[in-house]
Order: C-alpha cells, then sequence, then structure tokens
C-alpha cells in the first residue's frame, strides 16, 4: 500500500480557494460545464465526501453530490471550504484511510483506490481554480504520480465529453511535458487553458 500525504495539496487548494474574490465567481474555467463559483461548491462537496470516505463514514456526502452549483455556496464558503479541505488532507494522514474498503460516489471501493480519486481531484481542481484565477500553482510529484495512477485507468482519447462526464477525452501531449501537463491532459483539460 503507497500511502500518499494529502495534506499539502488540499492546503494549496484551500489557499487558492480563500484568495477567490466574489466578482470572480462567474469566471469560466478549465472544466466547461462549471463557472469558477459552481467548481468551488463542488470542491466543498468533494471535501466532504472524501473525508467521510477517508473515515469509512456512512453520509449523504459518500452517496451522490449534485453537480456544483455557485447558487448553493452560502455566505462562509471562503471559511467553510478552506477548512473542510484541510480536514480532508488530515483524515488521509491516518494509515487506516487506505486500507479496507470506503464508500464513494454511492459505491464501495478499495480505499487506496479512493485516496489516489481524491489525489486526482485535489491536483486538477487545484489547477482549474489556479488557472480561472490567475495564480501560480505546482504540485508535489508524488500527489501527481497518484493522480496519474488513478487516471491511467479511464483516459483515452475516444471517451465521451459532455457537462456531466468527469473525465473528457485525455489529450496529447508531448512526452516531454511537465508531469502537471501531462496530468491534467489525462483528465481531458488543456494544459494551454486561460481564461480569454
Amino acid at each position: 500500500m503507497n500511502i500518499v500525504d494529502l495534506g499539502p495539496a488540499a492546503q494549496r487548494l484551500a489557499d487558492l480557494v480563500a484568495r477567490v474574490g466574489d466578482d470572480e465567481l462567474g469566471k469560466p474555467t478549465p472544466c466547461p460545464a462549471y463557472t469558477l463559483g459552481d467548481l468551488i461548491e463542488h470542491v466543498g462537496g468533494l471535501a466532504l465526501a472524501f473525508t467521510a470516505a477517508a473515515n469509512k463514514e456512512r453520509s449523504q456526502y459518500v452517496e451522490q453530490n449534485p453537480p456544483g452549483d455557485a447558487a448553493r455556496l452560502g455566505g462562509d464558503w471562503r471559511e467553510r471550504i478552506p477548512r473542510d479541505l484541510a480536514l480532508l488532507g488530515q483524515a488521509w494522514r491516518e494509515p487506516e484511510a487506505w486500507t479496507g474498503m470506503t464508500r464513494i460516489a454511492g459505491a464501495d471501493s478499495p480505499a487506496e483506490v479512493v485516496g489516489l480519486v481524491a489525489a486526482d481531484e485535489l491536483a486538477v481542481h487545484g489547477w482549474d481554480v489556479a488557472r480561472a484565477t490567475g495564480q501560480p500553482y505546482t504540485c508535489e510529484p508524488e500527489l501527481l504520480d497518484a493522480a496519474q495512477r488513478f487516471l491511467v485507468q479511464f483516459a483515452s482519447p475516444d471517451a465521451p465529453a459532455g457537462p456531466e462526464v468527469p473525465f473528457g477525452p485525455s489529450r496529447q501531449v508531448p512526452g516531454d511535458a511537465p508531469f502537471l501537463d501531462r496530468v491534467v491532459a489525462l483528465a481531458g483539460r488543456d494544459p494551454g487553458w486561460s481564461p480569454g
């Protein structure tokens, strides 16, 4: 079993979210179906879901979260979501989080696989928020490796596309492209995306 420290990535995403201004919530993101506000609300939901999964808790969050919707953000999102992301990072630091079975997205899965999914969510959505807001972004190689180990199971240039598809068609990038670019391309992102 390969435990990955999700704490730094969760903190980085928390910091990115906390710096977003209310006037930025309508900005486009690399996720075509999501404005920045929708994406941040999705991040808030995934923080709760993956924390519950790490703790092997049965809750509404591990069943089926609806797509991100800025209308559900509430007034406390800039404090609440970073706090919930910090709890996610702490929960996955426990070795037990990575063992046995747990539940996410309405299905039972090996906890180690769910941890890789969490790494992917943190890495890719951190990149999404940074790109949408023009903030710098880097990732630890071990986090990118974990995200890649998850994504290669699903990545295909022939994958379906559309707003309800979590992983769009993977994109081709040069073999010598930076590791982060290769990972976001596997997730269907354009590594050169900018808000315009």
